[in-house]
C-alpha cells in the first residue's frame, strides 16, 4: 500500500465528532479508497471523551492501527491523551479557544473551527469545517467533498446545505496555512463496494434469512441492529417490538417461532444472562430461535460502549443441563450478513437455538465491504402439514427417531395437535417423569449433533503449511491476518486460522491443521484465552501462548506482531 494513514477526531460527546468521521469516510470511499472507521465513545450523552479514528488506504484494511498521523483535538483532553501516538511529522489541529492551554510545539496547529463555522452561518457547522480542513490536508479535491455534502444533506433546506458548503470552503482555506507530510495525489476510481457497519449487516442478514419478527430491550452495543430493523420494517413483512425487558423479549421471540415465523432478538452479555432461561425453554420445546449477543466488557454493567470477546464459553454452556445449539462469530460485515442468514436456516432445520456472537467493534465500526450482499433463495419450510401425515390425529410433536429431528407441525393449522411444555415430556408432548422416557428424550435431542456437525464449516486458512499459526475468532480476523502478513514480511514463517463456526466445534478439521503446525497462538479479547481452552478441550492440542487484550479497545495488528515476536524469543 502506498497510502495508509490514520486520522483521529476527538472531543466531548455532543461535539459532532461522528459527523466529521462520516463525512471524511464517504469522501474517501467515493474516490475509490478503502477506509475503516472505529467509533470510541463513552456511555454518556454529553461530556466525557470520545473519538473516531479513520484508517485510510489504497488497499483493503480491516483493523485499526496504532500509528496516528493527523489529529483534530476539539478539546484539551483529546490532545493530552493522544499526542504520544502522533508519528514523527504528524499534525494536531486544535481550536483557537484552546490554543493557549494546549502544549505548543511543531506538531500542533491552531484552527478557528468555531469562528469559521459562525462565519459560514452557524457555530454548529464546526464539524464540517474540521472535515474540510482534514480532507484538504490529505489532498482531497474540494468538488469531491462538496458532492458528498450535497448527498448527505439532500433532504435539508437549501440554505442549510449552502452553509455546509461554505463551512467546507473555509475549512479548505484554513488548511492552506499548514503542510502535511502524508498528503498524496488523489487518483479517483470507482468506489469499492459499500460502506457498512456490522449492525447494519446483521440486520440485512436477518431479512435475508426470512426473519419476520424481532423483540428486544435496548442494550448497547446491540441496539443498532434493532434500529436498522425498525428502519426496514415499513418496507418488508417484519414486526419489531420493544419489550419491557430481556425476559419478555426472548419469550416473545419463542412464541412467534412456535407460531411458525422466523424470529430473533439482539442483546449484550447482561441481557443474554437474563435470556438463558428462555434459551432453555427454546431447547426443550425444540423451538428454533436466533439470539445475537453483541459482546461488551463486563460483568454486570461493565463498559457499555466498549468491545470484548469474553462470552464465548458462556454462550456455549448457557442454561442448565445439556442441549444442542449453534454458535457463530462473524468477523466482517459480509460474514455478519451471511452468518445471520445461515443461522436462521440452520436453527429452523434442526429445531435448535442459534447464537451469533458479535461485539462493539464489529457492530459500530464502518468498513468497506466489497462482496455482494445477495439474499439466498426463498427460505425452505422445515415444517409439515396435515397432508404430510397418514393420520394427523395421531401426530406426535416429539416422535423419536435416529436423527433426533421430529416432524414439526404448527399449532392451529389443521388436525395435527401440537402440544408442548417446559417440563420433560413424552413423544406427544405430555409431561412425564418416566425415567426411560427422560433418557430417550435427552438422547433424542443430543442425536441432532451428528447432522449439525456436518453443517459446520472449517476455519479459514491463511498461508497453509506455516510453522507458526495465529488463531482468531470473530472480529479479530482483520488484525490477525494483517499481523500474519507483517510477521511473514519480517521473515517469520507464520500463517493463520480464522474461526466463524464455533459450536458444534470443528474438532476434526482443527486437529488436521494443528497437527502440522510447530506451535500455535490464540488472539482474543478476553483474559483467559477462551478459544484456546476450547481448542485444547475438543482436540487435545495446547496453544503455545496467547495474545490477549481486555481494556475494551479493539486490537491492532502491531500489538499482535510485537507480542508474537517477544514470545518467540
Amino acid at each position: 500500500m502506498t497510502v495508509d494513514i490514520s486520522v483521529l477526531i476527538g472531543g466531548e460527546a455532543g461535539q459532532g465528532i461522528q459527523t466529521v468521521g462520516l463525512l471524511m469516510a464517504r469522501t474517501c470511499h467515493r474516490a475509490g479508497l478503502y477506509v475503516i472507521v472505529v467509533n470510541d465513545f463513552e456511555s454518556r450523552i454529553r461530556g466525557g471523551h470520545s473519538f473516531i479514528q479513520l484508517r485510510i488506504s489504497d488497499g483493503p484494511v480491516h483493523a485499526p492501527t496504532q500509528d496516528l498521523h493527523l489529529m483534530v483535538a476539539l478539546d484539551e483532553r483529546t490532545y493530552r491523551l493522544h499526542q504520544s501516538d502522533l508519528q514523527e511529522g504528524g499534525l494536531a489541529l486544535i481550536p483557537k479557544d484552546d490554543g493557549d492551554t494546549m502544549v505548543q510545539h511543531h506538531q500542533c496547529k491552531i484552527v478557528d473551527f468555531a469562528g469559521l463555522a459562525q462565519k459560514a452561518g452557524n457555530k454548529i457547522l464546526s464539524n464540517t469545517v474540521a472535515a474540510g480542513t482534514c480532507l484538504a490536508l490529505i489532498g482531497a479535491p474540494f468538488d469531491l467533498f462538496e458532492n458528498v455534502l450535497k448527498t448527505t444533506f439532500e433532504q435539508v433546506e437549501e440554505k442549510r446545505l449552502a452553509q455546509n458548503v461554505q463551512a467546507a470552503q473555509y475549512g479548505y482555506a484554513a488548511a492552506e496555512e499548514h503542510t502535511f507530510r502524508w498528503s498524496w495525489r488523489w487518483d479517483r476510481t470507482s468506489p469499492k463496494g459499500r460502506l457498512i457497519d456490522g449492525a447494519h449487516a446483521v440486520a440485512l442478514g436477518a431479512l435475508a434469512g426470512d426473519c419476520r419478527f424481532s423483540a428486544f430491550y435496548p442494550m448497547s452495543p446491540a441496539t443498532g441492529i434493532i434500529q436498522r430493523l425498525v428502519d426496514m420494517a415499513a418496507a418488508v413483512p417484519l414486526v419489531v417490538e420493544q419489550a419491557e425487558d430481556e425476559l419478555a423479549a426472548v419469550n416473545m421471540v419463542i412464541g412467534a417461532a412456535f407460531a411458525g415465523v422466523r424470529a430473533m432478538t439482539a442483546t449484550s452479555g447482561g441481557g443474554f444472562s437474563l435470556m438463558t432461561e428462555g434459551l432453555g425453554l427454546a431447547a426443550i420445546t425444540e423451538t428454533p430461535i436466533v439470539i445475537v449477543n453483541a459482546q461488551r466488557p463486563g460483568p454486570a454493567t461493565g463498559l457499555p460502549t466498549r468491545t470484548a470477546q469474553a462470552d464465548l464459553q458462556f454462550v456455549i454452556h448457557a442454561s442448565q443441563d445439556e442441549f444442542p445449539r449453534f454458535v457463530f462469530a462473524p468477523g466482517t460485515p459480509f460474514e455478519a450478513f451471511t452468518v445471520t442468514a445461515r443461522a436462521f436456516e440452520l436453527s429452523d432445520r434442526f429445531q435448535v437455538p442459534a447464537v451469533i456472537l458479535v461485539d462493539q467493534f464489529l457492530n459500530d465500526s464502518i468498513f468497506v465491504a466489497e462482496e455482494a450482499f445477495e439474499a439466498p433463495e426463498a427460505a425452505r419450510p422445515f415444517t409439515i402439514t396435515d397432508g404430510d401425515l397418514d393420520d394427523p390425529t395421531l401426530y406426535r410433536r416429539y416422535a423419536l427417531n435416529d436423527s433426533g429431528i421430529s416432524p414439526r407441525a404448527l399449532p392451529c393449522r389443521g388436525l395435527a395437535r401440537v402440544k408442548v411444555c417446559s417440563d420433560e415430556h413424552d413423544e406427544a408432548g405430555h409431561i412425564t417423569e418416566d425415567a426411560a422416557i427422560r433418557d430417550a428424550m435427552a438422547g433424542k435431542r443430543h442425536a441432532k449433533y451428528q447432522a449439525m456437525r456436518e453443517q459446520i464449516r472449517p476455519p479459514e486458512v491463511i498461508h497453509a503449511g506455516s510453522d507458526i499459526v495465529l488463531i482468531s475468532w470473530g472480529s479479530m480476523r482483520g488484525a490477525m491476518i494483517e499481523a500474519v502478513n507483517q510477521l511473514r514480511a519480517d521473515g517469520i514463517n507464520c500463517g493463520g486460522l480464522h474461526m466463524i463456526d464455533l459450536w458444534p466445534f470443528p474438532d476434526a478439521a482443527m486437529g488436521e491443521i494443528l497437527e502440522k503446525a510447530a506451535q500455535f497462538f490464540v488472539v482474543e479479547q478476553n483474559r483467559t484465552a477462551q478459544l484456546g481452552q476450547l481448542i485444547r478441550q475438543q482436540t487435545g492440542y495446547r496453544y503455545a501462548d496467547a495474545v490477549l487484550k481486555t481494556n475494551g479497545r479493539p486490537m491492532c495488528a502491531g500489538e499482535i506482531t510485537e507480542a508474537i515476536k517477544t514470545k518467540l524469543k
